[in-house]
């Protein structure tokens, strides 16, 4: 099965949390689950806030990656479309809101899920939680804007 992530035209695949071609990156890749998006990551020991703990930063961008590829999922999903279809649904981060519930450890894997909110014009809005072993320790809003046709040119 493709993630989301699978199905970006190359110009658009260089993202730092997302990108298939960022070497450097997290290169997650999310998937439908039912209703709701799925990544799973495990972070690595560079990515420590302090010994143990989950840097907050890493926790955001997963947030923020996994909710704009959602956000390009549910579109092709509402529009009746294959992921694969032009024009491509790519979509910006309009706001990103976090909530730290409890610290995170490392070592562990994160599961990041995603619920679609609100879609509405070129706008969508995604509520994604990460959770360690059951446990919810990070709360996100994303409202992700569609890409404008310029951006990748």
């Amino acid at each position: 099965m493709k993630a989301f992530q699978d199905y970006y035209p190359e110009n658009l695949s260089h993202c730092y949390g997302c990108g298939s071609h960022n070497n450097h990156g997290h290169r997650i890749k999310t998937f439908w689950d039912g209703e709701e998006s799925i990544t799973r990551f495990l972070p690595e020991p560079f990515h420590m806030a302090i010994p143990g703990l989950v840097y907050g930063g890493l926790l955001a961008s997963l947030i923020d990656c996994h909710s704009t590829g959602t956000a390009a999922a549910a579109m092709y999903r509402a529009a009746g479309r294959e992921m694969d279809s032009l024009p491509a649904f790519r979509f910006v981060t309009g706001s990103l809101q976090v909530s730290y519930l409890k610290p995170t450890p490392l070592g562990r894997e994160l599961e990041i899920r995603g619920q679609v909110k609100e879609i509405k014009g070129r706008k969508v809005v995604i509520a994604s939680t990460v959770f360690v072993d059951g446990i919810a320790t990070v709360r996100g809003e994303v409202v992700a804007i569609q890409m404008p046709d310029s951006f990748g040119a």
